[in-house]
């Protein structure tokens, strides 16, 4: 019995060390899709970065000079995702990862360019980056997708893009199973809408954080009332407004 004692006090402590050591990893909404995400070993990423012109961007993150990202992630071509992806990449010599014709396209060095297609992956400091598929349209060049990052401490996050709900998000489940989900809930003429996203979360994931966005910058979009009365009472529902950093 005292060595099943000992054993026990020795798991649960080598348990509360472990705890110790899993450090924050932080995540700034900068409105609409953009998102700054570090890890919890100091990568910044930025993602879909429509910042500069984007109406829910605060004023006092609009400065592009400001961000100094490893890596710059494009979920598709149109401008609300990628708009400032250029300017920042030459200014900070940040590689951008994209699908292969999208990224090839862009006028920035090519040792910055970081072309891929669904399934791929890329390793950017910390953080191992895959490549899904999303269900939306990118024209011109390659074709709409979404990100999964997996952080060393073995948690992982899924920037949605502008996806629909689609089938094979039960193997974006299966695969990476996503702690966090930055999900796409404008709806709209061009991506789902609030109770849709709701659905998409029931059927085919298992996260702890659900980070809505995509929402509220234009007049067309859901409101944030919408979401939340799509997701009531859904405790993982983490509504941030553009500028908040979360951590997680």
């Amino acid at each position: 019995m005292k060595r099943v004692a000992l054993l026990l006090a020795f798991a649960l402590s080598s348990s509360g060390a472990l705890a110790a050591d899993k450090k924050d990893i932080k995540v700034t909404w900068l409105g609409h899709a953009a998102f700054e995400v570090t890890s919890s070993g100091g990568t910044t990423l930025l993602l879909d970065p429509f910042i500069k012109d984007n109406p829910a961007t605060p004023a006092g993150r609009k400065d592009l000079s400001k961000y100094k990202p490893a890596a710059i992630l494009v979920t598709h071509s149109h401008p609300d995702h990628a708009a400032d992806a250029v300017e920042i990449a030459k200014a900070t010599g940040a590689k951008v990862v994209g699908t292969f014709e999208y990224v090839s396209a862009l006028q920035i060095p090519d040792a910055q360019k970081v072309g891929g297609n669904v399934g791929g992956t890329f390793k950017v400091g910390d953080v191992t980056i895959h490549m899904v598929p999303a269900m939306h349209s990118s024209e011109p060049n390659g074709r709409p997708v979404g990100y999964v990052l997996r952080f060393a401490d073995g948690r992982s996050l899924y920037h949605c893009g502008d996806t629909w709900i689609f089938g094979d998000m039960a193997l974006i489940q299966e695969l990476y199973r996503p702690n966090v989900l930055l999900l796409n809930v404008g709806g709209g003429p061009f991506t789902q809408d609030p109770a849709t996203a709701a659905l998409a979360v029931k059927k085919y994931f298992q996260p702890d954080v659900i980070v809505p966005m995509h929402f509220g910058t234009f007049g067309a979009l859901a409101q944030q009332a919408d979401v939340e009365a799509a997701f009531k009472g859904d405790k993982r529902l983490k509504v941030l407004k553009p500028g908040d950093t979360a951590s997680l």
